[in-house]
């Protein structure tokens, strides 16, 4: 039979794993979820089951746990600290939304570069990387980094699929960027009007962040932002053409090729509000803390499908939202949803009456910093749930739910019982009565740091990470139904919580 591609249609279903082996060891028991695409390559072992290829790994499941239909799938990606989000649609679109910080600065070394790399080069099995959107939700790096790790051609040995066999047709952004003005760093100009102060420096085209990034260039786009730039400047459609850039706000309606009936899905851009300053546009400028500017501008997007919503929020901070509630007065249901990404890691810089206005059944909070930052705070935790759209059936929560890429992260850790040295003979072994005696330097990176600080410590005393259980959620709807999932390390299966949409 020739292959064929299909849809898993349960819940989730199980999936008996081929391993390598002679012979070879029983199938290893795993599971498939809602929605997943497979390609189906052959007969099972028995009747009523298929041979299917999946996740990179090949396996047996049965044929009536087949015969689903695509879904809209949303991953949130672990990336530690920062967001990395990749939407697949049900007409077969990619759009990759942030990345995290660049590995260099991610403790763990993976951001979302690697999760894409790893859905085209292993789940798909394609030798070519095809995004039909990148959105750089604003420009701090741990949105930026990832998305810069896709891009450069210097990271190539950390991907599968090289640089130049991926193709971005649009690369999205909010236009705040970081320049060099008068000698310093700084977001660029702004103008006192009546709308309070406005940034008026901002990117848009390609050709304006290529003028930008020109010598004699003023105000002039600066540091590691502008060399994210520079590499995405290299980057070509499927076409061959140079990648468009294209910035985004309220003003444009909804992400370009995602307007009402250009496919499945449509994705409305309801923020930064852009004004109007000597016919060019601006946005807002909440206070001389720059950060405050970074986050306060970050795009807002409502993704629509069916009756679906889902809200997609970057750093977004108290004194944008309480300017986005007044900017919408009389239309604060566009930020309903049923699905929302938390603002800013689960910061306490949030509004709670913004919170309200979303009344999310679902809230996926993207963390995973070190101590510095303490990300989610309790008191988020708290307003997630308690701002959010309350469902109890049978005496049991269905909603609100809060998820966390950071505590659906665990590690394996063991504890060394012996060292080889070298592979020739004769290996250095080492017992475990005398590891104590071996002192190892650690090269030790905290979340957003550039560099990595050494430390010391024996490793008989020490604790190995044996493997990372990613945090990755899973949301996957119809466009009535929802389903989230997070994988369960101990046994490869799916914790699933399902519900529908209110819209």
């Amino acid at each position: 039979m020739a292959d064929r591609i299909d849809y898993v249609s349960k819940q989730t279903a199980r999936w008996d794993v081929i391993r390598a082996g002679t012979p070879p060891p029983a199938p290893r028991r795993k599971e498939l979820l809602w929605g997943d695409q497979v390609v189906v390559t052959g007969p099972g072992r028995a009747a009523g089951e298929v041979t299917v290829r999946a996740r990179g790994q090949t396996g047996f499941v049965a044929e009536a746990d087949l015969g689903g239909e695509p879904l809209l799938e949303i991953y949130f990606i672990d990336v530690g600290q920062g967001d990395g989000v990749l939407i697949v649609t049900p007409d077969r679109k990619h759009i990759l939304i942030d990345g995290g910080w660049p590995r260099r600065g991610q403790p763990s070394g993976k951001n979302a570069a690697d999760f894409v790399d790893w859905k085209f080069a292993q789940d798909y099995r394609r030798d070519r990387i095809d995004l039909d959107a990148v959105i750089c939700s604003h420009n701090d790096q741990d949105h930026y980094g990832g998305l810069w790790d896709l891009f450069n051609p210097a990271e190539v040995d950390q991907l599968q699929i090289p640089t130049n066999r991926i193709f971005v047709e649009r690369l999205l952004h909010a236009g705040v960027s970081w320049w060099t003005l008068d000698g310093r760093r700084s977001l660029g100009r702004f103008t006192e009007t009546a709308e309070g102060k406005l940034l008026t420096d901002l990117i848009s085209s390609r050709a304006s962040v290529l003028a930008g990034l020109a010598p004699g260039a003023d105000p002039r786009l600066q540091g590691e932002w502008a060399s994210f730039l520079r590499t995405a400047t290299d980057m070509k459609t499927a076409g061959g053409a140079a990648t468009p850039f294209t910035r985004l706000s309220h003003a444009i309606g909804h992400v370009p090729g995602f307007e009402p009936g250009a496919g499945a899905v449509t994705m409305r851009v309801l923020g930064p509000v852009e004004f109007t300053v000597d016919g060019g546009p601006a946005v807002r400028r909440f206070a001389a803390d720059a950060s405050k500017n970074t986050n306060g501008n970050s795009v807002l997007l409502r993704l629509d499908y069916k009756r679906s919503r889902t809200l997609l929020t970057g750093d977004l901070n108290k004194a944008s939202q309480r300017t986005l509630l007044d900017d919408y007065a009389g239309e604060r249901h566009e930020f309903q949803a049923d699905v929302a990404k938390a603002c800013h890691h689960g910061s306490e810089d949030v509004s709670y009456e913004f919170l309200q206005g979303i009344a999310p059944a679902v809230t996926i909070i993207s963390s995973g910093d070190n101590e510095g930052h303490d990300h989610p705070r309790p008191s988020i935790v708290a307003a997630s749930a308690t701002a959010g759209f309350l469902r109890i059936e049978n005496d049991e929560v269905v909603s609100p739910l809060v998820y966390s890429t950071e505590l659906a992260r665990s590690l394996k850790l063991g504890r060394p019982t012996s060292l080889r040295v070298g592979s020739e003979a004769p290996p250095l072994d080492v017992p475990e009565a005398d590891l104590t005696r071996a002192r190892l330097a650690l090269a030790v990176t905290n979340a957003g740091d550039r560099n990595p600080s050494t430390r010391f410590t024996t490793l008989g005393n020490s604790r190995v990470v044996a493997g990372i259980i990613y945090g990755l959620v899973n949301v996957r709807t119809d466009g009535d139904r929802i389903l989230c999932a997070t994988m369960n390390e101990a046994d490869h299966t799916w914790q699933v919580k399902a519900l529908r949409s209110r819209f």
